[in-house]
């Protein structure tokens, strides 16, 4: 593959507040380090990044220093240089711009998150294969809420309800030039109403917005419209044929799920794509 058309991973791996439930429950420093059928976390991911063969150069914005010496493995991968640490700040958006700012600004881009734990190489290939189609400065990885009911019933995600169907993201983001790189300001102002999707759209896109989403009349192409109208940045999404994508490590519950997919009880109902495939 061409080297020029490689990405920088960013992984952001701290955790979001204290005492994290998954953290508390393995007994780990931090969420990212904790193990998952006897692997921490963070390492499934940098594992899938390195294999996928899109991705040249790791950086992850955390955990904190003390937590390091908890888990040897990534210890031993900064110091040999396969990845790049840098201390996270106190929020996911802060932590991305500051390891943005590490990063060339003509470099594309993947972000993700250390908890993405069912990250696979087939999924990575998929999704910045995709990226680099699209005419578009940023991307952003979704799969339908209904391939992800089918494949795990009664697991609860968020779901953005939209005409057009519900969609769940996947913690899965490419900057494709510097422009791209600003969705992340926007997202600064987002996150703390991920939860709400309703109240993010008001204050972001005012009240019709808001009377389109709770009557249902809102569809995917029209909020990222209005993303870009707002932003100048050109945001195309990235459809998923992966279910498992939209699975990350928020809760417990997250944790046996991931480990009964992993460990073949919960079987997955698309099989891993062959990575020719994907290049061909």
């Amino acid at each position: 593959m061409d080297k020029t058309s490689q990405f920088t991973a960013l992984v952001l791996a701290a955790d979001r507040t204290a005492n994290d439930p998954v953290a508390v429950k393995t007994g780990m420093a931090c969420k990212a380090i904790a193990p998952i059928c006897g692997t921490p976390m963070i390492i499934r991911v940098l594992d899938a990044l390195e294999a996928s063969g899109m991705v040249k150069t790791i950086v992850v914005c955390g955990p904190p220093e003390s937590a390091l010496p908890d888990c040897p493995e990534l210890e031993k991968r900064i110091e040999c240089g396969r990845v790049t640490w840098l201390p996270n700040l106190d929020s996911p958006s802060r932590s991305a711009n500051s390891g943005l700012s590490r990063i060339d600004k003509n470099a594309p881009v993947l972000l993700t998150t250390a908890d993405h734990a069912l990250l696979t190489a087939s999924i990575v290939q998929y999704f910045l294969c995709e990226t680099q189609k699209a005419d578009s400065d940023a991307t952003v990885g979704v799969v339908k809420y209904e391939d992800v009911a089918a494949a795990f019933p009664g697991v609860k995600r968020t779901v953005i309800r939209l005409r057009d169907g519900g969609v769940c993201g996947c913690n899965l983001y490419a900057f494709l030039n510097n422009r791209g790189r600003g969705l992340v300001s926007f997202w600064q102002r987002a996150e703390e109403l991920r939860k709400r999707p309703w109240l993010l759209i008001a204050q972001i896109f005012g009240p019709m917005a808001v009377l389109s989403y709770l009557l249902g009349s809102l569809t995917l192409d029209r909020a990222l419209n209005a993303v870009s109208a707002k932003t100048g940045i050109r945001v195309q999404p990235v459809f998923l044929p992966y279910p498992q994508a939209g699975v990350d490590v928020d809760k417990v519950e997250d944790m046996l799920l991931v480990e009964s997919v992993l460990a073949g009880v919960v079987p997955l109902a698309r099989e891993e794509t062959d990575l020719r495939d994907l290049l061909s």
